[in-house]
């Protein structure tokens, strides 16, 4: 179908479409007429060949490939690429779909100034009609390669895209900032990349550097799949920290707002070099020659967390390290990232093993490609003591509970989660509780590993677990990472070979159950020895983790505060307030005639607690009001796990230092 509306004529496909539009929209003696092959308002493209499908050919010669980071003021990124080119047609492609992004992320918005030179002469491309992540090129006779220049205009602020460049640092994703040619694989295309950065900068990336001297940083030709797997951190407050006990293969570095925040401690380091040896024992051998964390302390570049196979981008506060353990999300991204290595890049579901960077990728199995990796990310966070066992006991706490009060899973199943990330990146909606999100791949996912492992250790007597799997599994040659590919059957087979077991159902039906009956998979934690209680108050240790506790009204009045106008977000479907008509935009006023704040709704709800008395809460939406009165007096409800007395401590097994 592609191909022969590519090749139809614009002409014959407006008088498909435009006659019955005119008249609906124009009537009268000035009433235009539609368009005929005779008539026509536009002027007509020439004809468009398809684009070529990647072949096992190599692309011959090798693209030289220049970028400036120098403009950080103005926050653009400037790109000069030195194609081998021959006469006829040619096309060149923007990345598309992106590793770990799951989904068609590439910003072709943000590419502009694109011109092309060859032979002494411009040469004019034309954006693809059906594809505007392709341009089209016809090569002049004589000319054998041509200059593309063009510029990456990164992001002042982080309203829709997330900044990556600031006056003192940079995240460089190459494949934001780059054309390629259609028809190859991303591994038959070879890149000769540098870079020039701004003075006194060093940077951090998982690829050989030939030279560096005087900011111009040039690397070692490698092709455009490993060009793409290798992002950049660079800034001018940089170090570079060994964290490899095996070696000198694993370092972190690190670049910061200011310098000052660079101050790790001997302690800190030591619970990192932990997680590698964690690591090296859970998985039995290492899929990459080198790994590299690379780790921005900032407060002015956009956040991220993103796998690559032999490195990770990552960033956290910047009192990461001075204010240790203030949020356990931070401490336990470089485990999760690092986990990728193994599940995800090294094996990886055989519909994300993609030829190039413009084939659609699928979904299906996101629920272990993030799933299984979220819950070894926790198990490797609290081995190494990054974190406490009751830090990641109160963490799933918190994840167990959202999911047992998950009303969505009524009319959609876990495993529809994973297909409709490819509809857009991580959209927000206004009911996350009923629409559910690709979040629910990772975390209601990571229950479900965690019922899978207690279930192995509890029909084994404790011989086996999920940690066999894992060997078996994401193991093999130390060293080596040749990409494979893995199927839903592939899982269930492995998971046999560790515990023979009915493992397909196990897996489907929890999956794949949807309605009113359809539960969360909590069965994990009671067969790891604990429950899912609420409390009315926390510790300090739990509000530490449950960061947002002091806003989070989620499982009494059914929503939480947010911002300084109090706004009621987080509505629950089909909770109390949803219940009383309340929906997006409302902020609160007032709570019993007093001016609201978290703190005065918390007193006002532990005040009604066992009593008859109501809860009056004046809302705002623009220049409207209303008094909404709950008739609520269980107080405050917050998730925590209790022990199950006399039950075997299977969670606590899990969490505990492998000692070989």
């Amino acid at each position: 179908m592609t191909s022969a509306l590519r090749a139809a004529p614009l002409a014959l496909l407006m008088l498909t479409a435009a006659p019955a539009a005119f008249a609906q929209d124009w009537s009268g003696p000035q009433a235009p007429t539609a368009p005929t092959a005779q008539n026509t308002p536009l002027a007509l493209p020439r004809a468009l060949p398809p684009i070529p499908e990647p072949t096992a050919e190599t692309y011959p010669g090798v693209i030289r490939y220049e970028v400036d980071a120098t403009d950080v003021e103005r926050k653009i990124v400037r790109v000069r690429q030195t194609i081998p080119v021959a006469a006829g047609p040619l096309v060149l492609l923007y990345p598309k779909f992106l590793p770990g992004n799951h989904a068609a992320t590439g910003p072709i918005q943000l590419l502009s100034g694109v011109t092309a030179t060859g032979g002494g002469q411009r040469i004019e491309w034309l954006r693809d009609t059906i594809d505007p992540y392709a341009f089209h090129f016809d090569i002049p006779q004589g000319v054998s390669e041509i200059q593309v220049e063009f510029q990456w205009l990164t992001q002042p602020d982080n309203s829709t895209w997330r900044v990556v460049m600031t006056p003192e640092m940079l995240n460089l994703q190459w494949e934001k900032a780059l054309l390629y040619p259609a028809g190859y694989r991303s591994t038959g295309i070879t890149f000769q990349p540098s870079i020039q950065l701004p003075e006194g900068w060093s940077y951090g990336v998982a690829m050989d550097t030939v030279s560096f001297e005087n900011g111009l940083a040039t690397f070692a030709s490698t092709d455009l799949y490993t060009l793409i797997d290798s992002p950049l951190f660079g800034g001018a407050h940089y170090r570079r920290v060994d964290i490899d006990p095996r070696g000198s293969d694993i370092h972190m570095h690190i670049v910061a707002d200011e310098a000052r925040h660079i101050a790790p401690t001997a302690e800190q380091l030591g619970w990192f070099e932990n997680m590698v040896t964690q690591a090296d024992r859970l998985f039995g051998a290492r899929p990459f020659d080198r790994y590299e964390f690379l780790v921005g302390m900032t407060s002015r570049m956009g956040g991220i967390g993103l796998e690559h196979h032999r490195s990770s981008e990552n960033t956290v506060p910047t009192d990461f390290f001075s204010n240790w353990g203030r949020s356990l999300g931070s401490v336990g991204l470089l485990p999760h990232e690092f986990v990728h290595a193994w599940n995800g890049k090294r094996s990886r579901p055989v519909d994300e093993l993609t030829a190039n960077h413009n084939i659609p990728t699928q979904n299906t199995l996101m629920w272990v490609y993030e799933g299984q990796t979220e819950y070894w990310g926790d198990v490797l966070t609290a081995r190494a003591g990054l974190a406490s066992k009751d830090d990641i006991l109160t963490s799933f706490a918190e994840i167990a509970a959202f999911y047992d009060n998950q009303p969505g899973r009524e009319w959609r199943a876990l495993q529809d989660t994973n297909n409709h990330n490819l509809l857009g990146y991580r959209t927000s909606n206004p009911y996350a509780s009923w629409m559910r999100g690709t979040g629910d791949y990772y975390r209601e996912a990571l229950l479900i590993w965690l019922d899978a492992d207690t279930l192995i250790r509890e029909q084994t007597g404790g011989r086996r677990s999920l940690d066999d799997f894992a060997k078996g599994f994401f193991g093999g040659d130390d060293g080596s990472w040749a990409p494979r590919g893995y199927t839903f059957e592939d899982v269930v087979t492995a998971l046999n070979a560790v515990h023979p077991h009915d493992w397909a159902a196990f897996l489907r039906q929890r999956l794949d159950a949807v309605g009113p009956d359809a539960r969360a998979p909590l069965d994990g934690l009671e067969r790891g020895g604990y429950r899912l209680t609420y409390t009315d108050e926390l510790t300090a240790a739990e509000k530490r983790i449950q960061s947002g506790w002091a806003n989070d009204f989620q499982y009494s009045l059914g929503f939480t505060l947010s911002g300084a106008s109090n706004r009621l977000s987080g509505i629950r479907w089909g909770g109390r307030a949803f219940e009383a008509d309340i929906g997006p935009g409302w902020d609160l006023v007032a709570v019993n005639d007093r001016a609201a704040s978290a703190q005065v709704l918390r007193e006002a709800v532990t005040a009604a607690k066992g009593t008859d008395r109501p809860i009056s809460l004046l809302i705002r939406n623009g220049d409207r009001y209303r008094t909404v009165v709950f008739d609520y007096h269980d107080g405050l409800r917050y998730p925590r796990l209790e022990r199950i007395p006399g039950a075997p401590d299977r969670l606590g097994d899990i969490l505990t230092p492998r000692r070989r």
